[in-house]
């Protein structure tokens, strides 16, 4: 999955291939360009004076989605836009009403899109998290109904996120193993944590009440807010997965933080606000939150190339081995796989 560096010569690449777009969404030659963020994709702020308008690019990292897969991605963009489910992005089309752009790279195809600009900053340290994730539990709970019936188009499509695309055969975000400065006792202790995941999961399971599409990605970076408004952006990794794994996703990088208990309480009362959430629901919480932050060691160690993950470096694989301890402590009977019998959903929820 690895790409060539994301350095100053391959963003200006990047940049130079969309410019040569910019006409197709009728941006002038003026336009200013503005690299926000690189993570899967790499995102530019667009400003064009001579219209006024600002846009938001996404350039597509290759060979993560196929085109199919971003249109179904806009597909459920525009679904929930229209029956205003969440406050969220606006595809914007092209000039000839088509979605996606390819652009150049060298011999390279890449796949870009436009959305229009959303108000908001990211929720920032001192903000009241507890009341936006209250909040953040309302919005999951209504991405949750609009799922389980919304009638997706004919040849929709994305990815599978299950236990073999996170932590097994198919690693969609690389392999845990080759996590920074993983050794051989930490590894010793993260392969006890997988089986322990594996049977966990086996139990709870993948019924349609408990798996189905889902955000997937609704950390606080993927968060805007705007007054009294709470904005979710940047839907590229929506898929069917477990729907309680958007709580484990909403806490990435932050799994080891004291304020993760209340955090927990605040969503599940803003989910609940909406929607029933059972309390065997609630007991299987901690258990995607350590299969996230497995699949997060993978990712920093497969995308070592960008900021965030030279911002959590090591160090992050070391906070994944201590979490594991922990949750092999309140999971593993006797060195064995606990399952989610009512014993063991008990010490979930403790």
């Amino acid at each position: 999955m690895t790409q060539p560096m994301y350095d100053d010569a391959f963003l200006s690449r990047l940049e130079a291939g969309l410019r040569t777009a910019l006409p197709r969404w009728g941006l002038s030659s003026e336009t200013r360009l503005n690299l926000l963020t690189i993570s899967e994709n790499a995102t530019f702020r667009a400003h064009d004076p001579a219209t006024v308008r600002e846009l938001v690019f996404r350039v597509h990292r290759p060979g993560y989605h196929s085109r199919d897969e971003i249109e179904s991605e806009l597909a459920w963009l525009a679904a929930l836009g229209r029956e205003k489910v969440v406050p969220t992005l606006t595809p914007v089309p092209q000039t000839d009403g088509r979605l996606i752009a390819e652009i150049g790279d060298g011999g390279t195809i890449r796949h870009a899109v436009a959305f229009d600009l959303v108000a908001g900053r990211e929720p920032a340290e001192g903000d009241d998290l507890a009341r936006w994730f209250r909040e953040l539990g309302a919005i999951n709970a209504r991405l949750h109904r609009h799922a389980r019936s919304w009638q997706r188009p004919e040849g929709f499509t994305r990815k599978r996120w299950d236990y073999d695309a996170m932590l097994g055969e198919v690693q969609l975000w690389g392999d845990w193993r080759a996590g920074l400065g993983l050794d051989a006792a930490g590894r010793a202790v993260l392969e006890r944590a997988a089986r322990v995941l594996r049977t966990l999961l086996d139990d709870y399971g993948t019924g349609e009440d408990r798996f189905g599409l889902v955000h997937a990605d609704m950390r606080v970076a993927n968060l805007l807010v705007d007054g009294e408004t709470l904005s979710v952006i940047d839907f590229d990794d929506c898929g069917f997965s477990w729907y309680l794994y958007d709580f484990a996703a909403a806490i990435s990088f932050s799994e080891h933080e004291p304020f993760v208990p209340a955090l927990q309480a605040a969503w599940i009362e803003g989910y609940r606000s909406v929607a029933p959430l059972s309390d065997e629901d609630c007991a299987i919480l901690p258990v995607f939150i350590m299969l996230r932050r497995m699949l997060l060691t993978a990712w920093i160690a497969s995308h070592a190339e960008t900021p965030t993950a030279q911002a959590m470096g090591e160090g992050y694989t070391r906070g994944t081995v201590e979490l594991a301890r922990v949750f092999l402590d309140r999971y593993e009977v006797d060195g064995r796989d606990a399952g989610l019998s009512a014993t063991s959903a008990g010490r979930v929820a403790s």
